[in-house]
């Protein structure tokens, strides 16, 4: 299918933040492709959500992105699927617990896999389609990137590569491709639940004193794929908490 709309690819797009992102990017016009790993079921429902508004603008992709062979994929079937490329949006994200004694090479190694090595690999398959549109980059970070716990040592160390990933393709990619990221703060708690205690900690040290919510994380990707004077630059939605 050739559109005349541009084209996102979102990782990690079926639920929660991804999905309030591809809603959002849809409602500003975009084709997207959405892609997955276990959430197939949730990644179609939004597709047939969004093609009932706008018949044929979304397609379902799914893929572990710990699989290096299996990434580069996703850019060339977004490609023959819509024609063209015009952003990528890095969401897709491991998290597990990882106190320092706690965490083997093979956890490791998984969480870099994802959180780090498949955007590279992704920025590197989508720059000839995103250099030719002038496209963009968003990375989703995370807080723990730069004011990391004891209990997420490898967590935050996979985050804080994204982020200095962010800021090299920034360079690398100059002029033509702009390269940010968005580091939220609290914004959903874990589907599994979270300690009482330990959510009434997050919201003290916040000095809004409030969750964010997904939709404001997709504001912020919005308004840095759509362009403008701003390259390798991280942008914090925490409320004040790295203060």
């Amino acid at each position: 299918m050739s559109s005349n709309a541009p084209v996102v690819l979102v990782t990690g797009a079926a639920r929660r933040i991804g999905a309030a992102i591809a809603r959002r990017l849809h409602a500003d016009g975009y084709a997207l492709a959405l892609h997955c790993h276990r959430s197939r079921d949730a990644a179609d429902a939004l597709a047939a959500e969004l093609d009932a508004s706008r018949a044929g603008c979304s397609c379902v992709l799914q893929a572990d992105l710990a699989d290096a062979s299996a990434v580069p994929l996703l850019v060339a079937d977004t490609v023959a699927h819509f024609g063209r490329l015009d952003g990528l949006v890095n969401n897709a994200a491991a998290f597990a617990p990882t106190a320092l004694a706690a965490t083997d090479a093979t956890t490791f190694d998984a969480l870099m896999a994802t959180n780090a090595r498949a955007p590279f690999l992704l920025a590197q398959a989508a720059a000839p389609h995103l250099r030719s549109v002038r496209g963009a980059i968003v990375n989703i970070g995370d807080l723990y990137a730069e004011r990391p716990r004891a209990d997420l040592v490898a967590y935050a160390a996979s985050k804080a590569a994204l982020l200095g990933l962010t800021r090299g393709l920034a360079v690398a990619l100059a002029p033509e491709i702009r390269v940010n990221a968005v580091s939220p703060g609290a914004i959903l708690w874990p589907e599994d639940g979270a300690d009482p205690a330990v959510q009434a900690g997050i919201l003290d040290a916040t000095p809004l004193a409030r969750l964010g919510s997904a939709e404001e994380i997709a504001d912020a990707v919005a308004w840095l794929l759509r362009g403008g004077f701003t390259t390798g630059e991280v942008l914090r939605l925490d409320g004040g908490r790295h203060l």
